[in-house]
């Protein structure tokens, strides 16, 4: 098995002709005739006992070529790739040169680009630290006071906004009921906006024990299409009521919620921590502002297969998050109404920048000839053991060292460029007001909001097997 030869094509392309050796093919042939043989039926033979020799004169010399080319492949092109010294990018294309004697075969695919980047020294970026004033931290206190607040029975009125309404409802268009427009015992607080618009408003004024209908017309954007836009009446009954109740802003709510005695200590904790939560983000902001002045510096041919591969593990890891919350991708679709190209498409900007980043940085790393020692390596192995709660040699048999190396060597990258940036201060700003995310519709309520968890440590590897079909 070697290397006949090689050519880089325009656009980070490249062809490659390479052999497989006569003897390699044939033990290559003889496994698969012992892999295929019991599924054989041959006149005269048992099924499953025929000879190799009779099987090819029955059915064709090539019955077994298929399935031992491409049992041979795979180790054949990657020794050819060493031997080439390419760094390739996705799945070949293979073809057949020659079978006279040894295989020939050819690999038509994409390498990683050549990259040029000035410039990447010295980047000029503005630092905005947004202030923390006190009506911040009065928020902040108030919304420690909601999450303490402790529900109480309401008995003595009707229903009204900010009230928490337990309810049994079933909808219906045009006298039918609908998959998902049925709940029994739901908690819902009026004035939330989580059920379809209108909605809420008709409990408003109702008795507990009191059955009654709600009318609505679902939005024209809806996500179930055959809802979309029409009018649905909810058979609706309000089973009791509830308010929350707030604890009082005083030295014992901070002793229950914290670890201080007194509202002045919780309250300077609290500033002291949003003080550094605004630092934080604003350093996240100027390693954004360096990244895109990195990308829009960096010049490179970049492959099309390098965009799509991380937009694939984009998607993967988007998967892997949505089954941390005991969801997946197709409950996810089911309930937004997007399909998976659509995903693919909202991620491919995002995952074109991760592409690009990289690059950039792979290569001021080895400009800047950065390294890494073993000692900093097994620090990260550690680190990543600590974090996931995964078995130190665990994570190194997930991880191979060449990536940690990679991925570090990219981090001190990196640190290079925010370490030589021209940071200039900026006037601080009161912090904007943050609007609430949307949700997610369902069928009647709005989606739960998903959980924050850290996700189990990636399995990375810088080698991705070829496709071992032959065209």
């Amino acid at each position: 098995m070697s290397l006949i030869k090689k050519e880089l094509t325009e656009k980070s392309g490249y062809t490659m002709e390479f052999s497989v050796s006569k003897e390699v093919y044939e033990k290559a042939e003889y496994e698969a005739y012992k892999k295929n043989v019991k599924s054989i039926n041959v006149p005269g033979f048992r099924k499953g006992k025929a000879p190799k020799a009779i099987i090819e004169k029955y059915y064709g010399k090539g019955i077994f070529f298929e399935d031992a080319i491409n049992e041979c492949i795979p180790e054949a092109f990657e020794a050819a790739v060493k031997e080439a010294g390419l760094d390739i990018v996705g799945q070949p294309q293979f073809d057949i040169v020659s079978t006279d004697g040894d295989i020939v075969l050819k690999a038509v695919g994409f390498v990683k680009p050549e990259v040029t980047i000035e410039g990447y020294a010295g980047i000029a970026v503005e630092k905005k630290v947004d202030a923390v004033s006190d009506e911040d931290v009065d928020k902040e206190v108030e919304n420690a006071r909601k999450r303490n607040a402790r529900s109480v029975d309401v008995t003595d009125r009707a229903a009204a906004m900010g009230d928490i309404a337990n309810i049994d409802y079933e909808g219906s268009v045009d006298g039918v009921a609908f998959d998902g427009g049925k709940g029994a015992g739901h908690d819902l607080t009026l004035g939330s906006g989580a059920f379809i618009p209108g909605f809420e408003e008709q409990i408003v004024g109702k008795n507990i024990g009191e059955e009654f209908d709600v009318n609505v017309t679902f939005p024209e954007e809806y996500h179930a299409k055959d809802l979309a836009g029409k009018a649905a009446v909810f058979k609706t009954k309000l089973n009791s009521l509830k308010v929350e109740e707030l604890p009082a802003l005083d030295d014992e709510f901070v002793k229950d919620v914290s670890e201080f005695d007194t509202l002045d200590e919780y309250k300077a904790d609290i500033k002291s921590k949003m003080v550094k939560r605004n630092e934080e983000k604003a350093d996240a902001e100027v390693e954004n502002a360096l990244a895109e002045a990195l990308m829009e510096k960096l010049v490179a041919e970049i492959p099309e297969p390098m965009f799509a591969i991380e937009t694939e593990n984009f998607v993967r890891d988007y998967d892997n998050r949505l089954r941390q919350n005991g969801l997946d991708l197709n409950t996810y679709f089911k309930y937004t109404g997007l399909t998976l190209d659509a995903l693919r498409a909202q991620m491919r900007p995002q995952a074109e920048k991760q592409v690009k980043m990289r690059l950039a940085l792979e290569k001021i790393a080895s400009l800047e000839a950065l390294t890494v020692s073993a000692e900093e390596i097994e620090a990260e192995y550690k680190r990543i053991s600590d974090a996931y709660g995964v078995a130190l040699d665990e994570v190194k048999k997930m991880i191979a060292e060449e990536d940690i190396k990679a991925d570090m060597l990219v981090g001190a990258a990196m640190k290079f460029v925010k370490d030589n940036a021209k940071v200039g201060a900026a006037k601080k700003k009161a912090a904007p007001k943050k609007k609430a995310a949307p949700k997610a519709e369902q069928t009647v309520e709005a989606a739960t909001e998903e959980k924050a968890e850290k996700p189990a440590p990636k399995k990375r590897t810088t080698k991705k097997k070829a496709d071992t079909t032959a065209e």
